[in-house]
């Protein structure tokens, strides 16, 4: 969840109180900076923008789940314990069962998308609903053991934790509709091109694909020898926690990344959010996952043809909405808007926000959400 105009690696373990007053914007990497059968057919696109003069902002008062709970994700000898929450309204009876999937970044929460939920369950129109959000192993409330981290081990557990007969998602096979914001949007369309997953329908909101480090500086060989020095050294025992304290885990910096381009209005990012994310980033194991995701190991695809690949390979599978936003960074924004003619791709909508629309305008973007649904769901009593 962070973009970079520099790079650089201090010589010494002395530099890092150098490079504390760095902005988040300046990540560490190698020593000198650098430049920057017929089918069915459910394609309907259309566009449309929120109305900014009646924006829905962050809600401080993130609601409470109904149920919370842990499911274990077994993966390559580790048992992971993996936090999810539910969310219902007054009538769970006959209620779309929706999988909602947080922004993989370096402070990835269910907290994101907690106000969307409960709009959504709390909603009593012809579609009723109920939301499970759920953590990504390594990251928000889950164990955060040190892993190899890259996009097939999240698409293993993203596709375990939905098709697990013990899990909160058992018998939703067809009905499930998952919600993904960023990376986990991709990641969630890949599966599904797959047929690992047979979700009933995806809203891709703020979709992403290429990390903070490769959508700047690309992906040549000499740079991904480098982003292969910067991952190994923040997963260090020692010099890994100085790096990752100077980049990531102080209140200073996710405050300028918010502030800067994770969310579009400065004045939404509240010091509860800040504290939050900053409680997030000094779990144990926290900076394995972050390792990863500056670098481009999380990247489920290298191009922007492969990206609208994806979601051309669900054209009449299944409706797929695309949730673009005003405010994004302009490279990822341009991979976004990309999405707007692309095959697959049934209806493109625009709203407020950058990278983070969910939390930023969670009403607005839980209105659009639930029109999607009640276009491609059908009635529900």
């Amino acid at each position: 969840m962070a973009t970079s105009n520099a790079l650089f690696i201090p010589a010494s373990p002395a530099s890092f109180s150098r490079a504390a007053s760095i902005s988040r914007l300046r990540l560490l990497s190698p020593p000198f900076l650098l430049p920057i059968a017929r089918p069915l057919r459910f394609r309907r696109v259309s566009s449309s923008l929120a109305p900014s003069s009646a924006p829905s902002p962050v809600l401080d008062n993130s609601p409470s789940p109904s149920k919370t709970g842990k499911w274990q994700w077994n993966f390559d000898g580790n048992s992971v314990n993996v936090y999810y929450e539910e969310h219902e309204g007054k009538s769970a009876a006959n209620a779309k069962q929706i999988l909602m999937i947080p922004t993989i970044s370096d402070a990835s929460t269910v907290e994101e998308w907690r106000t969307v939920a409960k709009d959504i369950v709390a909603r009593e129109g012809d579609v009723r609903c109920r939301a499970t959000i759920v953590d990504w192993p390594g990251l928000g409330f889950s164990d955060r053991p040190s892993l190899e981290y890259n996009a097939d081990v999240m698409e293993n557990f993203l596709v375990q934790f939905i098709n697990a007969s013990d899990g909160p998602l058992a018998n939703s096979e067809g009905e499930l509709v998952i919600f993904g914001g960023g990376h986990a949007a991709t990641i969630a369309v890949r599966a599904a091109g797959k047929c690992s997953i047979s979700p009933a329908s995806i809203a891709a909101v703020a979709p992403t694909w290429a990390g903070p480090l490769p959508i700047v500086f690309g992906r040549s060989s000499d740079m991904e020898s480098r982003y292969g020095l910067l991952r190994g050294t923040l997963r260090a025992p020692a010099v890994g926690w100085m790096m990752y304290n100077v980049l990531v885990s102080n209140e200073k910096s996710i405050e300028s990344q918010y502030r800067s381009h994770v969310y579009a209005d400065p004045e939404n990012v509240t010091p509860s959010i800040v504290e939050s994310r900053y409680n997030l980033t000094k779990r144990k194991g926290a900076r394995y996952v972050p390792a990863a995701f500056l670098t481009g190991e999380l990247d489920p695809v290298k191009s922007r043809e492969e990206f609208l690949q994806l979601f051309g390979e669900l054209e009449g599978k299944m409706p797929i909405l695309v949730v673009s936003t005003v405010g994004a960074p302009k490279r990822s924004k341009a991979e976004m808007d990309a999405l707007k003619e692309a095959k697959g791709v049934t209806k493109f909508v625009v709203v407020p926000g950058a990278l983070l629309p969910q939390e930023e305008y969670p009403l607005t973007v839980a209105e659009e959400l639930y029109k999607f649904l009640q276009e491609h769901c059908g009635s529900k009593s």
